[in-house]
C-alpha cells in the first residue's frame, strides 16, 4: 500500500499538541488507511495503517491500554 499523491492530503495533530517544539505525529485520512508522520520531518518517511487497525489503535489509546503504570 502507498500514500501516492500527497498533495491533496489534509495532515492534523493532536489539539492537545503545542508549537513549544514537542514531540508529535500527525496523521492524515486516505480512502482505506490512515497515514502518519512526524511532524517535525513532514517529508521525512510515513507510515500506512489499515483503518480497522488504526481504530482498535486509537480506541485502545483513549481507554488508557498504553499507559504506563
Amino acid at each position: 500500500m502507498s500514500i501516492g499523491d500527497q498533495s491533496q492530503l489534509q495532515w492534523r495533530k493532536s489539539s492537545r499538541s503545542t508549537n513549544t517544539g514537542g514531540d508529535c505525529v500527525e496523521v492524515a485520512g486516505l480512502a482505506a488507511a490512515v497515514g502518519v508522520r512526524d511532524s517535525k520531518d513532514p517529508d521525512g518517511p510515513k507510515l500506512l495503517f489499515a483503518s480497522a487497525e488504526w481504530r482498535a489503535f486509537a480506541q485502545h489509546a483513549k481507554s488508557g491500554g498504553f499507559d504506563l503504570r
